[in-house]
């Protein structure tokens, strides 16, 4: 019989209910289970993919080319799950695919209605998702209390009804405040929580309370008095130094042996070493001098989960170099002739993620510009491989006013443009070239020689392409095309063979990236800024 586990959040969004249920994916994987994850959010969106990242954060790009929520980016890290469409569902997605049936007749004339249709939809979903796993993690978005959180609700409560207490759990990760001009932990915010739960016919089986602090054992004997959850089953969850110390936590208060007892498990110890091993690695970067300075330079660098992937991503390779990689986030707007000098000043590696629309380009240009001329590592993603083609044919192959038709559809050297079918394309959602694609390497280039491989597959997101039509003359010029979209002849990674480390890539290498198999073109950018770091520090002595 397979096995489900429920997760939901109260009290306040951003409490970490992504990285909880990767960690726990992680046990259970540990212990020799086959899981699966399934995300749930209630926005009418279809997918993430029009959302503005200040909205949602990044949008995570599955190897089937689903655009998704940001959680899913958790779950592939922290285990071996490979996810795809149907890890993650919307209430726009599931209406969509509600509606579609109606206009067909499917429902043989039947008034349709949120109970039954829509949460039976909600189930299918997530036997859908199931699949071949033997553990179905399954977290919903959102915060206990909200409307549109309610058929969820309501489905789950349902399954675990039908599924029976052997086969599902149900796990509330809340808040416990702690007030510090009283010095103590609040526990009236989980309490009411809690008791929206219990309204709508969910008892909680385990409380995952999130807190500044460590919960003592009178706290936790107090939420389960007036919870009605098992004093054992209130397990502490305070802030980490860093995320991947969340596996370690969780075991060490037991998680592993609650859900093995109340899913009816064969219990197996968690072999947890390779968790072990990356949270000492971090400590000990964190006590040694060895850093390096990246400078990101991106358009939506308030809000860093815009970013998520690839600030792990980075983290990664940090732990794989045992260097510690010190962020520097700059707005691509605020850069200026007169300050690029200043700004750059202490930066050992430059990296230009990817973006939509016009703002911040020029900046963005202007940073590929500088690191090209002054010899420092490059990694330009997607848009940031972009920029860095149209500032080579600008400054270089002088194509005067080159650009991407997307910010200048009148520029006389399109060096960037939409492929032939996007341009029929009217529908924004869904449409553009998306997932896993095959890139073939060519030998004796630097992405030869990193990769070390012939062919690699890596996930895209975009809708503009290198155009072919310019390859030839910038090639000419000293650009080298070291990875092809062969089958219609795209250009996928790009680099300067004369520079130290410039390389640009149309993919997003950071969905691939974990922290026990960091991404190799992460893994070499650190590694050749803080080469770039000691080359600057003997010059200077």
């Amino acid at each position: 019989m397979k096995k489900f586990i429920f997760i939901t959040g109260g009290v306040l969004s951003s409490l970490g209910k992504g990285v909880a249920s990767a960690g726990i994916g992680a046990i259970l994987e540990s212990m020799g289970y086959k899981i699966t994850f399934l995300k749930l959010d209630p926005y009418l969106n279809i997918d993430p993919g029009t959302m503005n990242p200040y909205q949602h954060g990044e949008v995570y790009v599955t190897e089937d080319g689903a655009e998704t929520d940001l959680d899913l980016g958790h779950y592939e890290r922290f285990t071996n799950v490979i996810l795809t469409k149907y890890n993650n569902a919307t209430s726009g997605r599931l209406y969509f695919n509600i509606l579609q049936k109606e206009r067909r007749g499917a429902y043989l004339g039947a008034t349709v209605q949120i109970i039954p249709h829509f949460t039976n939809e909600i189930k299918r979903a997530i036997e859908r998702a199931s699949k071949d796993a033997e553990i179905t993690i399954v977290e919903i978005g959102g915060t206990v209390g909200d409307i549109e959180s309610l058929p969820f609700l309501e489905a789950i409560r349902q399954m675990g009804l039908e599924l029976g207490r052997e086969n599902s759990i149900f796990i509330h990760l809340t808040y416990v405040p702690y007030i510090k001009v009283a010095g103590e932990l609040k526990t009236k915010p989980s309490q009411h929580s809690v008791k929206e739960l219990r309204a709508i016919g969910i008892q909680p089986d385990v409380l995952i309370c999130r807190s500044e602090k460590p919960i003592p054992k009178p706290i936790k004997r107090k939420l389960a008095l007036f919870t009605n959850v098992h004093e054992d089953s209130v397990l502490s969850a305070p802030d980490l130094e860093t995320i991947y110390e969340i596996p370690l936590h969780l075991k060490k208060e037991k998680i592993d042996e609650v859900l093995a007892k109340h899913l009816n498990l064969d219990y197996k110890e968690p072999d947890l070493s390779k968790w072990k091993k990356i949270v000492n690695t971090l400590h000990s970067i964190e006590k040694s001098n060895k850093e390096v300075n990246i400078a990101i330079i991106g358009k939506y660098v308030e809000l860093k989960d815009a970013y998520k992937s690839i600030d792990e991503a980075l983290i990664h390779a940090s732990i794989a170099n045992k260097v510690k990689v010190n962020l520097h986030w700059i707005r691509s707007d605020d850069l200026t002739d007169e300050n690029i000098s200043e700004v750059f000043k202490n930066i050992n590696g430059i990296l230009v993620p990817g973006g939509f629309g016009e703002r911040g380009v020029e900046g963005k240009i202007k940073a590929a510009q500088y690191a090209r001329e002054n010899n420092i590592p490059y990694f330009g993603i997607c848009l940031g491989m972009q920029v860095a083609v149209i500032e080579f044919a600008r400054n270089v192959a002088g194509l005067e006013g080159a650009n991407s038709t997307e910010f200048d559809p009148q520029t006389p050297y399109p060096v960037i443009d939409l492929m032939p079918e996007q341009k029929e394309v009217e529908d924004k959602g869904g449409t553009m070239r998306l997932g896993a694609y095959k890139c073939t390497l060519k030998e004796g280039t630097k992405a030869y020689e990193i990769y070390g491989r012939k062919e690699i597959y890596e996930r895209h997101r975009h809708r503009y392409e290198f155009n072919p039509q310019f390859r030839p003359l910038l090639e000419e010029k000293g650009l080298v095309v070291s990875g092809e979209y062969v089958a219609k002849k795209l250009p996928e990674i790009i680099e300067i063979p004369t520079h130290k480390w410039f390389i640009g890539c149309q993919f997003h290498p950071e969905f691939k990236s974990k922290p026990f198999s960091p991404h190799p073109l992460f893994e070499s950018f650190v590694n050749a800024s803080y080469l770039n770091k000691l080359d600057k520090l003997s010059i200077d002595t």
